[in-house]
């Protein structure tokens, strides 16, 4: 199987150590080399670390014009686009995406997305943590991730948590 990355779903995960999950359910996780340097240029140690892991696996893009175009046209981050744009190239099974944006234009070009929501739900599925919700209130407490309340009780349904 193969996953494509950008940037704030591998440093959400890192900030809250739930990083591994990734691994436990994909064994690799490719990133484009625009999310390697992102990566790489944060002083968070945490976060920069993630590029030791040899699980990730940096990538570089054959044709960058989806990229810019994406950057250009659509407002799109460099990681987010690079993203999406190894992840067509690559053929990958999943991308993994938080950033509405970068998720809209995503489907737009057909691709399969995943967010950390639905990596928490994969993840209890498999028995790999016991429950979604205190993971889910540690990113919003800790890592400052954005959840709505709609979509907060949504999660919490589909895992069968009160």
């Amino acid at each position: 199987m193969i996953i494509v990355s950008d940037t704030s779903a591998l440093s959400n995960l890192a900030l809250v150590d739930h990083l591994w999950l990734l691994e436990a359910i994909y064994q690799v996780v490719i990133v484009p080399d625009a999310v390697a340097r992102e990566l790489a240029a944060t002083s968070n140690l945490t976060i920069a670390g993630i590029l030791q892991l040899s699980w990730i696996q940096a990538h570089p893009l054959t044709n960058s014009q989806l990229a810019n175009q994406l950057q250009q046209e659509r407002g799109l981050d460099a990681g987010e686009a690079n993203a999406i744009a190894l992840a067509l190239e690559l053929q990958a099974d999943d991308l993994l995406i938080d950033e509405r944006l970068g998720r809209q234009e995503a489907v737009r070009l057909g691709l399969s997305i995943i967010g950390i929501l639905g990596v928490l739900l994969v993840a209890k599925r498999k028995r790999l943590i016991p429950q979604v919700r205190p993971v889910m209130d540690t990113l919003i407490n800790q890592a400052g991730f954005r959840v709505s309340p709609q979509l907060y009780n949504r999660v919490l349904a589909l895992a069968q948590e009160p």
